[in-house]
Protein backbone atom coordinates (compact mmCIF):
# COMPACT_ATOMS: atom_id res chain seq x y z
CA UNK A 1 0.00 0.00 0.00
CA UNK A 2 2.84 2.63 0.21
CA UNK A 3 4.40 2.27 -2.90
CA UNK A 4 0.63 2.91 -4.33
CA UNK A 5 0.83 6.40 -2.15
CA UNK A 6 4.05 6.90 -3.78
CA UNK A 7 3.36 6.31 -7.23
CA UNK A 8 3.24 9.05 -9.53
CA UNK A 9 0.13 9.58 -11.13
CA UNK A 10 -1.29 11.02 -14.31
CA UNK A 11 -5.37 11.35 -14.05
CA UNK A 12 -6.98 11.60 -17.65
CA UNK A 13 -10.68 12.70 -17.46
CA UNK A 14 -12.60 9.56 -18.98
CA UNK A 15 -15.76 10.83 -18.81
CA UNK A 16 -17.75 10.61 -22.11
CA UNK A 17 -16.62 14.29 -22.45
CA UNK A 18 -13.20 13.22 -22.54
CA UNK A 19 -13.70 10.74 -24.44
CA UNK A 20 -15.27 12.57 -27.07
CA UNK A 21 -12.09 14.65 -27.19
CA UNK A 22 -9.35 12.43 -27.50
CA UNK A 23 -8.75 11.19 -23.87
CA UNK A 24 -7.91 7.85 -24.95
CA UNK A 25 -5.29 8.57 -27.61
CA UNK A 26 -3.86 10.64 -24.50
CA UNK A 27 -3.82 7.78 -22.02
CA UNK A 28 -2.15 5.58 -24.94
CA UNK A 29 0.49 8.36 -25.45
CA UNK A 30 1.32 8.68 -21.93
CA UNK A 31 1.65 4.56 -21.26
CA UNK A 32 4.09 4.53 -24.60
CA UNK A 33 6.08 7.55 -23.69
CA UNK A 34 6.79 5.97 -20.05
CA UNK A 35 7.83 2.87 -21.82
CA UNK A 36 9.98 4.96 -24.16
CA UNK A 37 11.46 6.91 -21.66
CA UNK A 38 11.99 4.08 -18.67
CA UNK A 39 10.29 6.91 -16.24
CA UNK A 40 10.02 4.44 -13.64
CA UNK A 41 14.00 3.68 -13.53
CA UNK A 42 14.53 7.32 -14.35
CA UNK A 43 12.51 8.63 -11.16
CA UNK A 44 12.56 6.12 -8.98
CA UNK A 45 8.96 5.51 -8.53
CA UNK A 46 5.81 3.92 -10.46
CA UNK A 47 3.96 6.06 -12.81
CA UNK A 48 0.19 4.87 -13.04
CA UNK A 49 -2.54 6.03 -15.76
CA UNK A 50 -5.66 6.41 -14.02
CA UNK A 51 -8.83 7.13 -15.86
CA UNK A 52 -10.82 9.35 -14.09
CA UNK A 53 -14.67 10.33 -14.07
CA UNK A 54 -15.78 14.10 -15.48
CA UNK A 55 -13.62 17.15 -13.88
CA UNK A 56 -16.57 19.18 -14.52
CA UNK A 57 -14.78 21.43 -17.05
CA UNK A 58 -16.20 19.95 -19.99
CA UNK A 59 -15.04 22.51 -22.49
CA UNK A 60 -11.64 22.64 -21.48
CA UNK A 61 -10.93 18.30 -22.70
CA UNK A 62 -8.82 16.97 -22.74
CA UNK A 63 -8.05 17.58 -19.05
CA UNK A 64 -5.16 15.85 -17.23
CA UNK A 65 -3.57 16.48 -13.80
CA UNK A 66 -0.19 15.38 -13.13
CA UNK A 67 0.25 14.89 -9.32
CA UNK A 68 3.78 13.97 -8.24
CA UNK A 69 4.23 12.78 -4.40
CA UNK A 70 4.20 15.22 -2.11
CA UNK A 71 3.20 18.41 -4.56
CA UNK A 72 -0.30 19.93 -5.42
CA UNK A 73 -1.92 18.21 -8.86
CA UNK A 74 -1.10 20.37 -11.85
CA UNK A 75 -3.52 20.33 -14.40
CA UNK A 76 -3.36 20.85 -17.88
CA UNK A 77 -6.36 21.38 -20.16
CA UNK A 78 -6.88 20.97 -24.04
CA UNK A 79 -4.15 18.06 -23.59
CA UNK A 80 -3.44 16.28 -26.96
CA UNK A 81 -1.24 13.76 -27.46
CA UNK A 82 1.53 15.79 -29.30
CA UNK A 83 2.28 17.67 -25.89
CA UNK A 84 2.34 14.04 -24.20
CA UNK A 85 6.21 13.78 -24.64
CA UNK A 86 7.19 17.32 -23.52
CA UNK A 87 4.85 16.68 -20.18
CA UNK A 88 6.99 13.39 -19.45
CA UNK A 89 10.35 14.93 -20.31
CA UNK A 90 9.94 18.60 -18.55
CA UNK A 91 7.44 17.87 -16.00
CA UNK A 92 7.50 14.35 -14.97
CA UNK A 93 11.12 13.30 -15.36
CA UNK A 94 12.21 16.81 -14.77
CA UNK A 95 9.97 18.38 -12.24
CA UNK A 96 9.16 21.62 -13.85
CA UNK A 97 5.41 21.82 -15.33
CA UNK A 98 5.01 23.58 -18.41
CA UNK A 99 4.12 26.82 -17.35
CA UNK A 100 2.25 28.31 -20.89
CA UNK A 101 0.17 24.97 -21.02
CA UNK A 102 -1.13 24.58 -17.08
CA UNK A 103 -4.63 25.42 -17.27
CA UNK A 104 -5.32 28.97 -16.64
CA UNK A 105 -6.46 31.30 -13.29
CA UNK A 106 -9.68 30.35 -15.04
CA UNK A 107 -9.40 26.80 -13.64
CA UNK A 108 -8.80 27.95 -9.86
CA UNK A 109 -11.80 30.45 -10.11
CA UNK A 110 -13.82 27.80 -11.51
CA UNK A 111 -13.22 25.65 -8.77
CA UNK A 112 -12.49 28.50 -5.77
CA UNK A 113 -16.74 28.90 -4.43
CA UNK A 114 -17.49 25.32 -5.56
CA UNK A 115 -18.18 22.74 -2.71
CA UNK A 116 -17.72 18.88 -4.23
CA UNK A 117 -19.22 16.42 -2.27
CA UNK A 118 -21.37 14.76 -4.11
CA UNK A 119 -18.10 14.73 -7.38
CA UNK A 120 -15.36 14.73 -4.45
CA UNK A 121 -14.15 11.23 -6.02
CA UNK A 122 -15.28 12.43 -9.60
CA UNK A 123 -11.79 13.32 -11.24
CA UNK A 124 -10.23 12.38 -8.40
CA UNK A 125 -9.95 8.31 -8.10
CA UNK A 126 -10.32 5.41 -11.03
CA UNK A 127 -14.05 5.14 -11.39
CA UNK A 128 -14.02 1.74 -12.09
CA UNK A 129 -11.79 0.77 -9.52
CA UNK A 130 -13.38 -1.22 -6.02
CA UNK A 131 -10.34 -0.25 -4.23
CA UNK A 132 -9.81 3.04 -5.01
CA UNK A 133 -13.77 3.65 -3.89
CA UNK A 134 -12.58 1.90 -0.41
CA UNK A 135 -9.94 4.10 0.07
CA UNK A 136 -11.89 7.41 -0.24
CA UNK A 137 -14.45 6.03 2.54
CA UNK A 138 -16.34 3.58 0.03
CA UNK A 139 -18.92 1.42 1.89
CA UNK A 140 -18.14 3.10 5.42
CA UNK A 141 -21.62 4.80 4.98
CA UNK A 142 -23.54 1.29 4.62
CA UNK A 143 -21.55 -0.25 7.42
CA UNK A 144 -23.03 2.68 9.71
CA UNK A 145 -26.20 2.53 8.57
CA UNK A 146 -26.88 -1.39 9.53
CA UNK A 147 -25.41 -0.94 12.92
CA UNK A 148 -28.81 1.73 13.40
CA UNK A 149 -32.45 0.38 13.25
CA UNK A 150 -34.22 1.28 9.65
CA UNK A 151 -36.64 4.02 11.80
CA UNK A 152 -33.01 5.67 12.75
CA UNK A 153 -31.60 5.80 9.21
CA UNK A 154 -34.40 7.27 7.98
CA UNK A 155 -34.23 9.85 10.96
CA UNK A 156 -31.01 10.73 10.13
CA UNK A 157 -31.81 11.67 6.55
CA UNK A 158 -34.79 13.76 7.83
CA UNK A 159 -32.19 15.58 9.83
CA UNK A 160 -30.27 16.04 7.43
CA UNK A 161 -32.62 18.04 5.61
CA UNK A 162 -31.79 16.48 2.19
CA UNK A 163 -34.32 17.10 -0.48
CA UNK A 164 -34.87 14.83 -3.82
CA UNK A 165 -32.72 16.93 -6.47
CA UNK A 166 -35.20 15.13 -9.43
CA UNK A 167 -37.02 18.23 -9.82
CA UNK A 168 -39.81 18.41 -7.52
CA UNK A 169 -37.43 18.74 -4.01
CA UNK A 170 -39.67 16.46 -2.02
CA UNK A 171 -37.75 15.88 1.40
CA UNK A 172 -35.87 12.46 1.10
CA UNK A 173 -36.35 10.97 4.56
CA UNK A 174 -40.23 12.15 4.39
CA UNK A 175 -40.59 9.72 1.17
CA UNK A 176 -38.55 6.83 2.32
CA UNK A 177 -40.68 7.23 5.68
CA UNK A 178 -43.92 6.92 3.44
CA UNK A 179 -42.49 3.65 1.70
CA UNK A 180 -41.33 1.75 4.72
CA UNK A 181 -44.88 2.83 6.72
CA UNK A 182 -46.59 0.67 3.90
CA UNK A 183 -47.10 -2.77 4.91
CA UNK A 184 -45.83 -6.04 2.63
CA UNK A 185 -42.62 -8.13 2.51
CA UNK A 186 -42.27 -7.40 -1.13
CA UNK A 187 -40.79 -3.24 -2.08
CA UNK A 188 -38.44 -2.33 -4.85
CA UNK A 189 -36.35 0.83 -4.87
CA UNK A 190 -35.49 2.21 -8.07
CA UNK A 191 -32.74 5.09 -9.28
CA UNK A 192 -34.38 6.96 -11.97
CA UNK A 193 -31.34 7.88 -14.19
CA UNK A 194 -33.51 9.10 -17.31
CA UNK A 195 -31.64 12.31 -17.21
CA UNK A 196 -33.66 13.57 -20.24
CA UNK A 197 -33.36 17.62 -19.99
CA UNK A 198 -31.76 19.26 -22.86
CA UNK A 199 -28.41 20.58 -22.14
CA UNK A 200 -28.27 18.30 -18.40
CA UNK A 201 -25.23 15.83 -18.41
CA UNK A 202 -25.13 15.63 -14.06
CA UNK A 203 -26.46 12.31 -13.38
CA UNK A 204 -24.14 10.75 -16.28
CA UNK A 205 -20.99 12.22 -14.86
CA UNK A 206 -21.95 10.67 -11.42
CA UNK A 207 -22.65 6.99 -12.76
CA UNK A 208 -19.33 7.32 -15.22
CA UNK A 209 -17.20 8.84 -11.87
CA UNK A 210 -18.47 7.43 -8.64
CA UNK A 211 -20.74 4.43 -9.97
CA UNK A 212 -20.28 2.83 -6.35
CA UNK A 213 -20.99 6.16 -4.53
CA UNK A 214 -24.48 5.30 -6.43
CA UNK A 215 -24.41 1.83 -5.51
CA UNK A 216 -23.86 2.72 -1.89
CA UNK A 217 -26.50 5.45 -1.49
CA UNK A 218 -28.61 3.13 -2.60
CA UNK A 219 -27.82 0.60 0.08
CA UNK A 220 -28.47 2.62 2.64
CA UNK A 221 -31.95 3.56 1.35
CA UNK A 222 -32.86 -0.49 0.42
CA UNK A 223 -32.30 -0.76 4.59
CA UNK A 224 -34.17 1.79 5.23
CA UNK A 225 -36.96 1.04 3.25
CA UNK A 226 -37.15 -2.99 3.94
CA UNK A 227 -36.32 -3.28 0.25
CA UNK A 228 -34.58 -6.37 -1.54
CA UNK A 229 -34.42 -5.24 -5.47
CA UNK A 230 -33.31 -2.44 -6.49
CA UNK A 231 -33.86 -0.86 -10.34
CA UNK A 232 -31.15 1.65 -11.76
CA UNK A 233 -33.62 2.85 -14.92
CA UNK A 234 -30.68 4.51 -17.13
CA UNK A 235 -31.38 6.06 -20.55
CA UNK A 236 -29.63 3.69 -23.01
CA UNK A 237 -28.08 7.10 -25.05
CA UNK A 238 -25.59 6.71 -21.54
CA UNK A 239 -23.80 3.37 -23.08
CA UNK A 240 -20.20 4.65 -21.20
CA UNK A 241 -22.46 5.16 -17.94
CA UNK A 242 -24.44 1.98 -17.67
CA UNK A 243 -20.84 -0.28 -18.84
CA UNK A 244 -19.08 1.32 -15.89
CA UNK A 245 -21.67 0.60 -13.42
CA UNK A 246 -22.90 -2.88 -14.50
CA UNK A 247 -19.15 -3.36 -13.76
CA UNK A 248 -19.23 -2.09 -10.72
CA UNK A 249 -22.48 -3.99 -10.01
CA UNK A 250 -20.85 -7.53 -11.05
CA UNK A 251 -17.71 -6.67 -8.80
CA UNK A 252 -20.45 -6.05 -5.66
CA UNK A 253 -21.47 -9.52 -6.58
CA UNK A 254 -18.10 -10.93 -6.53
CA UNK A 255 -17.15 -9.76 -3.88
CA UNK A 256 -19.91 -10.15 -1.79
CA UNK A 257 -21.22 -6.28 -1.43
CA UNK A 258 -24.79 -7.38 -3.18
CA UNK A 259 -26.74 -10.53 -2.79
CA UNK A 260 -28.05 -12.76 -0.32
CA UNK A 261 -25.60 -11.70 3.26
CA UNK A 262 -24.30 -7.78 1.44
CA UNK A 263 -20.87 -7.38 2.88
CA UNK A 264 -22.27 -9.97 5.82
CA UNK A 265 -23.92 -7.32 7.41
CA UNK A 266 -27.10 -9.67 7.86
CA UNK A 267 -29.53 -7.51 4.58
CA UNK A 268 -30.44 -8.68 1.19
CA UNK A 269 -30.13 -6.43 -1.79
CA UNK A 270 -30.16 -7.95 -5.45
CA UNK A 271 -29.60 -4.75 -8.10
CA UNK A 272 -30.06 -4.79 -11.50
CA UNK A 273 -30.05 -2.07 -14.35
CA UNK A 274 -32.83 -1.49 -16.42
CA UNK A 275 -32.25 0.86 -19.86
CA UNK A 276 -34.65 3.12 -21.34
CA UNK A 277 -35.25 3.67 -24.52
CA UNK A 278 -35.02 7.96 -24.17
CA UNK A 279 -38.29 8.53 -23.63
CA UNK A 280 -38.59 11.82 -21.56
CA UNK A 281 -41.89 11.22 -20.32
CA UNK A 282 -40.44 8.19 -18.45
CA UNK A 283 -38.46 10.98 -16.12
CA UNK A 284 -41.75 10.98 -14.27
CA UNK A 285 -42.16 8.14 -11.59
CA UNK A 286 -45.39 6.55 -12.57
CA UNK A 287 -43.96 6.23 -16.41
CA UNK A 288 -40.99 4.98 -15.19
CA UNK A 289 -42.72 2.19 -13.63
CA UNK A 290 -44.85 1.14 -16.39
CA UNK A 291 -41.85 1.17 -18.59
CA UNK A 292 -39.97 -0.96 -16.18
CA UNK A 293 -43.18 -3.21 -16.49
CA UNK A 294 -42.74 -3.77 -20.28
CA UNK A 295 -45.42 -1.41 -20.86
CA UNK A 296 -45.34 1.53 -23.03
CA UNK A 297 -44.35 4.86 -20.59
CA UNK A 298 -47.46 6.33 -19.85
CA UNK A 299 -48.28 8.50 -16.56
CA UNK A 300 -51.10 6.87 -14.08
CA UNK A 301 -53.28 9.00 -12.01
CA UNK A 302 -51.77 9.46 -8.39
CA UNK A 303 -53.21 8.93 -5.98
CA UNK A 304 -52.40 6.03 -5.26
CA UNK A 305 -48.75 6.92 -5.08
CA UNK A 306 -45.55 4.75 -5.68
CA UNK A 307 -44.81 4.43 -1.95
CA UNK A 308 -48.41 2.54 -1.47
CA UNK A 309 -48.88 0.79 -4.83
CA UNK A 310 -45.78 0.99 -7.21
CA UNK A 311 -44.14 -1.08 -9.29
CA UNK A 312 -45.79 -4.46 -10.00
CA UNK A 313 -48.63 -3.21 -7.21
CA UNK A 314 -46.05 -3.02 -4.74
CA UNK A 315 -44.63 -0.39 -2.43
CA UNK A 316 -42.07 1.53 -4.36
CA UNK A 317 -39.16 4.04 -3.50
CA UNK A 318 -38.05 6.53 -6.34
CA UNK A 319 -35.01 8.85 -5.88
CA UNK A 320 -32.63 10.14 -8.89
CA UNK A 321 -28.83 9.18 -9.29
CA UNK A 322 -27.78 13.06 -7.39
CA UNK A 323 -29.97 11.96 -4.52
CA UNK A 324 -28.86 8.76 -3.74
CA UNK A 325 -25.04 10.33 -4.36
CA UNK A 326 -25.54 12.34 -1.83
CA UNK A 327 -26.63 9.86 1.03
CA UNK A 328 -23.62 8.25 1.78
CA UNK A 329 -22.04 11.50 3.04
CA UNK A 330 -24.73 11.90 4.96
CA UNK A 331 -23.51 9.05 7.06
CA UNK A 332 -20.05 9.30 6.58
CA UNK A 333 -19.91 12.56 7.96
CA UNK A 334 -23.29 12.90 10.53
CA UNK A 335 -26.62 14.68 9.41
CA UNK A 336 -25.37 17.68 11.61
CA UNK A 337 -22.76 18.57 8.98
CA UNK A 338 -25.14 18.44 5.81
CA UNK A 339 -27.58 20.07 7.50
CA UNK A 340 -24.81 23.18 8.35
CA UNK A 341 -24.86 23.58 4.64
CA UNK A 342 -26.87 25.28 2.17
CA UNK A 343 -29.63 27.00 3.15
CA UNK A 344 -33.12 26.66 5.79
CA UNK A 345 -34.99 25.58 3.15
CA UNK A 346 -32.61 23.80 0.83
CA UNK A 347 -29.34 21.70 2.56
CA UNK A 348 -26.22 20.39 0.76
CA UNK A 349 -24.77 21.52 -2.70
CA UNK A 350 -26.42 21.40 -5.83
CA UNK A 351 -24.78 20.26 -9.40
CA UNK A 352 -25.79 22.26 -12.48
CA UNK A 353 -25.23 21.56 -16.14
CA UNK A 354 -24.07 25.38 -17.43
CA UNK A 355 -24.60 25.23 -21.49
CA UNK A 356 -24.71 27.95 -23.88
CA UNK A 357 -23.76 31.75 -23.82
CA UNK A 358 -21.51 30.98 -21.05
CA UNK A 359 -17.42 31.24 -20.84
CA UNK A 360 -16.76 27.77 -19.09
CA UNK A 361 -19.83 25.19 -19.69
CA UNK A 362 -19.60 22.31 -18.04
CA UNK A 363 -20.80 20.88 -14.25
CA UNK A 364 -20.28 22.89 -10.73
CA UNK A 365 -21.23 21.82 -7.68
CA UNK A 366 -22.06 24.74 -5.14
CA UNK A 367 -23.75 25.12 -1.84
CA UNK A 368 -27.68 25.66 -2.21
CA UNK A 369 -27.63 29.29 -1.79
CA UNK A 370 -24.88 30.57 -3.96
CA UNK A 371 -26.51 33.18 -6.43
CA UNK A 372 -27.14 32.67 -9.46
CA UNK A 373 -24.68 35.51 -10.36
CA UNK A 374 -22.07 33.64 -8.92
CA UNK A 375 -22.46 30.89 -10.75
CA UNK A 376 -22.57 32.15 -14.25
CA UNK A 377 -19.68 35.04 -13.48
CA UNK A 378 -17.81 33.75 -10.77
CA UNK A 379 -17.67 29.92 -11.38
CA UNK A 380 -18.46 29.70 -15.24
CA UNK A 381 -16.54 33.33 -16.07
CA UNK A 382 -19.27 35.44 -17.54
CA UNK A 383 -20.62 35.63 -20.90
CA UNK A 384 -18.57 34.71 -24.46
CA UNK A 385 -17.50 37.39 -25.93
CA UNK A 386 -18.41 39.58 -23.02
CA UNK A 387 -21.79 40.02 -24.31
CA UNK A 388 -24.58 41.43 -22.20
CA UNK A 389 -26.49 39.04 -20.09
CA UNK A 390 -30.04 38.48 -21.21
CA UNK A 391 -31.69 35.58 -19.15
CA UNK A 392 -31.35 31.85 -17.60
CA UNK A 393 -33.65 28.99 -18.47
CA UNK A 394 -33.62 27.26 -14.93
CA UNK A 395 -35.08 23.60 -14.20
CA UNK A 396 -34.62 22.76 -17.87
CA UNK A 397 -37.35 22.48 -20.21
CA UNK A 398 -40.17 22.51 -17.33
CA UNK A 399 -38.46 25.36 -16.16
CA UNK A 400 -38.67 29.01 -16.26
CA UNK A 401 -36.49 31.79 -17.96
CA UNK A 402 -35.21 34.66 -15.15
CA UNK A 403 -33.94 38.30 -16.55
CA UNK A 404 -30.81 40.24 -15.40
CA UNK A 405 -32.75 41.46 -12.68
CA UNK A 406 -33.16 37.71 -10.77
CA UNK A 407 -29.48 37.36 -11.08
CA UNK A 408 -29.69 37.51 -7.36
CA UNK A 409 -31.96 34.42 -6.45
CA UNK A 410 -30.55 31.87 -4.32
CA UNK A 411 -30.25 28.58 -6.38
CA UNK A 412 -32.71 26.80 -3.42
CA UNK A 413 -36.18 25.23 -3.99
CA UNK A 414 -37.92 27.83 -2.64
CA UNK A 415 -36.36 31.46 -4.64
CA UNK A 416 -36.19 30.22 -7.88
CA UNK A 417 -39.95 28.64 -7.42
CA UNK A 418 -40.55 32.51 -6.38
CA UNK A 419 -38.45 34.02 -8.79
CA UNK A 420 -40.25 32.26 -11.72
CA UNK A 421 -38.19 29.13 -12.46
CA UNK A 422 -37.85 25.65 -10.43
CA UNK A 423 -34.58 24.14 -9.91
CA UNK A 424 -35.49 21.00 -11.71
CA UNK A 425 -32.96 18.08 -12.41
CA UNK A 426 -30.20 21.53 -12.12
CA UNK A 427 -29.72 21.98 -15.91
CA UNK A 428 -28.87 26.59 -16.67
CA UNK A 429 -28.78 27.48 -20.34
CA UNK A 430 -27.15 30.90 -20.62
CA UNK A 431 -28.59 33.42 -22.99
CA UNK A 432 -27.30 37.15 -24.17
CA UNK A 433 -29.02 39.58 -25.74
CA UNK A 434 -29.18 37.89 -29.59
CA UNK A 435 -31.46 35.33 -27.73
CA UNK A 436 -35.44 36.17 -29.21
CA UNK A 437 -37.21 35.23 -26.29
CA UNK A 438 -40.16 33.74 -27.80
CA UNK A 439 -38.33 32.03 -29.86
CA UNK A 440 -36.96 30.11 -26.60
CA UNK A 441 -40.65 29.36 -25.52
CA UNK A 442 -41.12 27.94 -28.75
CA UNK A 443 -37.88 25.85 -28.59
CA UNK A 444 -38.96 24.03 -24.89
CA UNK A 445 -42.78 23.85 -25.59
CA UNK A 446 -41.99 21.93 -29.05
CA UNK A 447 -39.37 19.41 -26.71
CA UNK A 448 -42.04 18.96 -23.90
CA UNK A 449 -45.21 18.59 -26.94
CA UNK A 450 -42.89 15.84 -29.07
CA UNK A 451 -42.38 14.01 -25.51
CA UNK A 452 -45.84 14.10 -24.56
CA UNK A 453 -46.92 10.43 -23.71
CA UNK A 454 -50.42 11.83 -25.14
CA UNK A 455 -52.68 9.82 -22.53
CA UNK A 456 -53.91 13.40 -21.46
CA UNK A 457 -56.00 15.57 -23.77
CA UNK A 458 -54.67 18.91 -21.63
CA UNK A 459 -51.09 17.82 -22.73
CA UNK A 460 -51.87 16.16 -26.59
CA UNK A 461 -53.93 18.96 -27.89
CA UNK A 462 -53.05 21.89 -25.37
CA UNK A 463 -49.23 21.83 -25.99
CA UNK A 464 -50.00 21.78 -30.04
CA UNK A 465 -52.08 24.28 -30.12
CA UNK A 466 -49.64 26.88 -27.87
CA UNK A 467 -46.82 25.44 -30.43
CA UNK A 468 -48.96 27.47 -33.01
CA UNK A 469 -49.29 29.98 -32.04
CA UNK A 470 -46.03 30.59 -30.94
CA UNK A 471 -44.79 29.82 -34.45
CA UNK A 472 -47.14 32.21 -36.05
CA UNK A 473 -45.45 35.03 -33.85
CA UNK A 474 -42.35 34.11 -34.74
CA UNK A 475 -43.25 34.15 -38.61
CA UNK A 476 -44.68 38.07 -37.65
CA UNK A 477 -48.42 35.95 -37.83
CA UNK A 478 -48.61 37.21 -34.35
CA UNK A 479 -52.69 38.55 -33.70
CA UNK A 480 -53.65 40.51 -30.98
CA UNK A 481 -54.94 38.69 -28.39
CA UNK A 482 -52.47 35.92 -29.10
CA UNK A 483 -50.78 36.53 -25.70
CA UNK A 484 -53.44 36.56 -23.53
CA UNK A 485 -54.46 33.31 -24.98
CA UNK A 486 -50.77 31.73 -24.33
CA UNK A 487 -51.60 32.72 -20.48
CA UNK A 488 -54.72 31.38 -20.17
CA UNK A 489 -54.04 27.92 -21.67
CA UNK A 490 -50.67 27.27 -19.87
CA UNK A 491 -53.04 28.05 -16.20
CA UNK A 492 -55.72 25.46 -17.54
CA UNK A 493 -52.77 22.77 -19.09
CA UNK A 494 -51.19 23.27 -15.64
CA UNK A 495 -53.99 22.44 -13.31
CA UNK A 496 -54.90 19.08 -15.93
CA UNK A 497 -52.95 17.94 -17.01
CA UNK A 498 -52.31 14.19 -15.60
CA UNK A 499 -48.33 14.66 -14.93
CA UNK A 500 -45.76 16.74 -14.03
CA UNK A 501 -44.59 16.98 -17.75
CA UNK A 502 -47.99 18.28 -18.80
CA UNK A 503 -48.66 20.28 -15.44
CA UNK A 504 -44.63 22.21 -16.00
CA UNK A 505 -44.56 22.32 -19.95
CA UNK A 506 -46.23 25.85 -19.57
CA UNK A 507 -43.52 27.50 -17.65
CA UNK A 508 -41.13 28.49 -20.02
CA UNK A 509 -44.41 29.93 -21.90
CA UNK A 510 -45.40 32.20 -18.32
CA UNK A 511 -41.75 33.26 -17.59
CA UNK A 512 -40.63 34.69 -20.86
CA UNK A 513 -44.09 36.59 -20.68
CA UNK A 514 -43.37 37.39 -17.41
CA UNK A 515 -39.75 38.80 -17.93
CA UNK A 516 -39.94 39.94 -21.95
CA UNK A 517 -43.75 41.01 -22.94
CA UNK A 518 -42.70 43.60 -25.08
CA UNK A 519 -41.02 41.08 -26.63
CA UNK A 520 -43.70 39.01 -27.66
CA UNK A 521 -45.46 42.15 -28.71
CA UNK A 522 -42.84 43.82 -30.80
CA UNK A 523 -43.50 40.58 -32.34
CA UNK A 524 -47.12 40.99 -32.93
CA UNK A 525 -47.64 44.39 -33.58
CA UNK A 526 -44.60 45.92 -34.95
CA UNK A 527 -43.70 42.07 -37.12
CA UNK A 528 -39.87 42.82 -35.10
CA UNK A 529 -37.98 40.50 -33.78
CA UNK A 530 -35.67 42.97 -31.18
CA UNK A 531 -32.96 40.05 -31.12
CA UNK A 532 -32.93 39.57 -34.51
CA UNK A 533 -32.74 35.88 -34.12
CA UNK A 534 -36.76 35.06 -35.71
CA UNK A 535 -35.71 34.49 -39.58
CA UNK A 536 -38.61 35.51 -40.99
CA UNK A 537 -38.15 38.55 -39.60
CA UNK A 538 -35.06 39.76 -40.26
CA UNK A 539 -33.67 41.64 -43.13
CA UNK A 540 -29.86 42.23 -42.30
CA UNK A 541 -27.05 44.63 -43.13
CA UNK A 542 -23.89 46.29 -42.21
CA UNK A 543 -23.61 49.29 -39.68
CA UNK A 544 -21.19 50.93 -41.55
CA UNK A 545 -19.58 53.26 -38.41
CA UNK A 546 -19.73 50.26 -36.43
CA UNK A 547 -17.71 47.85 -38.83
CA UNK A 548 -13.98 47.48 -37.73
CA UNK A 549 -13.24 46.04 -41.14
CA UNK A 550 -11.73 42.95 -39.17
CA UNK A 551 -13.64 40.03 -41.78
CA UNK A 552 -14.64 37.74 -39.06
CA UNK A 553 -18.22 38.05 -40.60
CA UNK A 554 -17.10 36.00 -44.65
CA UNK A 555 -15.50 33.54 -43.15
CA UNK A 556 -18.33 32.57 -41.30
CA UNK A 557 -21.15 32.69 -44.46
CA UNK A 558 -22.07 29.60 -45.64
CA UNK A 559 -23.20 30.96 -48.98
CA UNK A 560 -20.25 33.31 -49.35
CA UNK A 561 -22.61 36.35 -49.55
CA UNK A 562 -20.59 38.88 -47.99
CA UNK A 563 -18.51 40.64 -50.00
CA UNK A 564 -14.97 42.50 -48.24
CA UNK A 565 -11.37 43.36 -48.73
CA UNK A 566 -9.36 44.43 -46.60
CA UNK A 567 -9.77 47.49 -44.82
CA UNK A 568 -12.91 48.03 -46.83
CA UNK A 569 -16.94 47.93 -44.51
CA UNK A 570 -18.17 44.19 -45.60
CA UNK A 571 -21.48 44.25 -47.46
CA UNK A 572 -23.78 41.55 -47.70
CA UNK A 573 -25.23 40.10 -50.89
CA UNK A 574 -29.21 40.15 -49.95
CA UNK A 575 -29.83 37.82 -52.79
CA UNK A 576 -27.82 35.23 -51.94
CA UNK A 577 -27.95 35.49 -47.76
CA UNK A 578 -30.18 33.22 -46.31
CA UNK A 579 -30.68 34.69 -42.62
CA UNK A 580 -28.81 32.25 -41.51
CA UNK A 581 -26.95 34.46 -39.24
CA UNK A 582 -23.89 33.45 -38.65
CA UNK A 583 -22.88 36.92 -39.85
CA UNK A 584 -24.62 37.94 -36.74
CA UNK A 585 -23.56 36.00 -33.90
CA UNK A 586 -19.63 36.26 -35.41
CA UNK A 587 -19.59 39.67 -34.96
CA UNK A 588 -18.10 41.29 -32.26
CA UNK A 589 -19.18 44.67 -32.58
CA UNK A 590 -22.66 44.54 -32.93
CA UNK A 591 -22.06 46.09 -36.56
CA UNK A 592 -24.56 43.85 -38.32
CA UNK A 593 -28.02 44.94 -37.58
Amino acid sequence: MAAKAEAIKILICTGTGGFASGAQAVADAFEAEFAKQGVEAKVGKRCDVVGTGCRGLCANDVLVDVVIPGQAAVTYDFCTPELVPQIVEQHVIGNQPIEKKVAGPYYTKFLEKQKRIVFSRCGTIDAESLDAFLEHEGFTGIKKAVKMKPAEVIDAVKRSGLRGRGGGGFPTGVKWGFCAATPGDTKYLICNADEGDPGAFMDRSVLEGDPYGLIEGMMIGAYAIGCKFAYVYCRAEYPLAIKRLQKAIDTCYEKGILGKDCMGLGFQLDMRIKAGAGAFVCGEETALMASIEGQRGMSRPRPPFPAVRGLWGYPTNINNVETFANVSYIFYNGPEWYAAIGTEGTKGTKIFALTGKVKHTGLVEVPAGTTMKEVIYDVCGGLLNNRKFKAVQAGGPSGGCLPEAALNAEVDYDSLIKAGAMMGSGGLVVMDETTCMVDIARFFLNFTRVESCGKCIPCRIGLKIMLEILERITEGKGQEGDIEMLQDMAIDIKKSSLCGLGQTAPNPVLSTIRYFRDEYEAHIKEKECPSHSCKSLLHFRVIEDKCKKCGACPKVCPVDAIEWEKGQVARIDLDKCTKCTSCYDACRFMAIE
